[in-house]
């Protein structure tokens, strides 16, 4: 039987540096927000966003900070993105699964896990942790970023104190990479998973 993990954590935590060391163990990823950029870089998906939001899109494709401008302050305006957004991540869900039948374990990257009510579907949860000043720090050190927005991801997000409440394990990467890989490790040894891929 193949142990479905989910791996989530708030904005700035590390988790895409998690993910990918999950990878290079062996552990295929299922990325949704990954997939979600790939669906908007074209096709069907653009189409019904251009009909809500045109002045969305650029060259023929979704330009996020765009949209996110648009929908973010908004519930109304980000319950219908939702509505369009994850029916096409589940379809790509679906098929990763079909093309990983019999692997030990699959990693699903679900950023709003704990906020969608998700973690059920799941064997394991993993949350991503770090200090505070360490989140804020990073979070502001991406290009773009702006106090405004940072405090629209926050509200967006239940605190952190509450994912690792909730966590069958937690990874605190506030110290070094291999301290991070470590850890990783010891959850792979503790679930009966190789720890090299």
């Amino acid at each position: 039987m193949t142990l479905m993990l989910a791996l989530t954590g708030s904005i700035g935590m590390g988790k895409s540096t998690v993910a990918a060391m999950f990878v290079d163990a062996g552990v295929p990823l299922f990325d949704a927000d990954t997939e979600v950029r790939r669906l908007q870089s074209g096709g069907p998906l653009v189409d019904r966003i251009r009909e809500r939001w045109p002045d969305t899109i650029v060259n023929g494709a979704v330009d996020r900070d765009l949209l996110g401008a648009r929908v973010l302050a908004d519930r109304d305006e980000l319950a219908a993105l939702e509505v369009i957004i994850h029916p096409a991540v589940q379809a790509a869900r679906a098929d990763f699964l079909n093309g990983h039948r019999g692997a030990p374990a699959l990693l699903f990257d679900i950023p709003l896990l704990f906020e969608t009510h998700g973690e059920a579907a799941f064997d394991k949860v993993i949350v991503v942790s770090a200090p505070a000043a360490v989140q804020r720090e990073r979070v502001m050190a991406r290009p773009g970023m702006t106090i405004d927005k940072y405090e629209a991801f926050m509200a967006r997000q239940l605190p952190d104190a509450i994912k690792r409440e909730r966590a069958d394990f937690v990874i605190d990467t506030g110290g070094s990479l291999a301290v991070t890989r470590e850890q990783i490790e010891r959850i792979l040894a503790c679930l009966g998973l190789p720890t090299g891929g």
